[in-house]
């Protein structure tokens, strides 16, 4: 699991687990379906955001089998994916060819500065506990463009989960916990960034849902 550090940040078991994972988790969660229709007005509202500012390209940070890639290239983006597990990205460019993907970590992105008009951490930070959050979206924030907007989903809450049942049913023995995180702290993290918060989301669980869910949309300061 991630180390408890900020400056030691340590995700190769998170890596090392979706990596054994990817071709089912590719095959389960393919698009947007597990996405309610208020996640989803997120997202688009993001897309809009960042189309009507013409402010370049999206980088969508810890993008996985490419399932949002997708979605916000549909919604005219122009979207690069990056992501820790070669697994994934092995899925992301099976099932999405003509989509950018590279491998790389959100504590250290292999993109320049001011590179996007827009980052998504789309339950990208679920692997993450608290104290590693303020190094992540000072990355984030690096790569924005001044008025940039940045897009984060996660669990709402406190505490951590242990995710190794819920891949078991799929044939998989793996480690990986997920980190629920509160909704103000996470604002503020962005805040002290130069992301100003725009509009956020925290909706009860549905379905098999055991956690609210929670986006927030902010904007870097210019």
């Amino acid at each position: 699991m991630p180390s408890l550090t900020p400056d030691r940040l340590d995700f190769r078991g998170v890596r090392r687990a979706y990596d054994t994972v990817a071709e089912d988790y590719a095959a389960y969660l393919p698009d947007t379906r597990a996405e309610s229709p208020l996640d989803l007005a997120m997202l688009d509202a993001f897309a809009e955001a960042v189309r009507s500012d013409a402010d370049g390209p999206v980088l969508d940070a810890g993008c996985g089998a490419g399932r949002m890639s997708r979605y916000l290239a549909e919604r005219g983006c122009h979207v690069h994916g990056v992501d820790l597990s070669p697994g994934m990205l092995a899925m992301a460019r099976r099932d999405h060819p003509d989509l950018a993907f590279a491998v790389g970590s959100l504590t250290a992105l292999p993109c320049p500065d001011d590179r996007f008009g827009g980052v998504v951490l789309w339950y990208s930070i679920i692997h993450t506990p608290p104290a590693g959050l303020a190094r992540i979206f000072a990355e984030a924030a690096r790569v924005l463009r001044p008025g940039g907007h940045l897009l984060v989903a996660f669990q709402a809450g406190e505490g951590v989960r242990d995710l190794a049942e819920a891949y078991r049913r799929f044939g998989h023995e793996i480690r990986l916990q997920r980190h629920r995180h509160p909704v103000d702290q996470v604002a503020a993290h962005l805040a002290a960034t130069g992301l100003h918060e725009v509009a956020r989301l925290v909706r009860s669980p549905i379905a098999s849902e055991r956690d609210s869910q929670a986006a927030l949309l902010a904007r870097l300061e210019q």
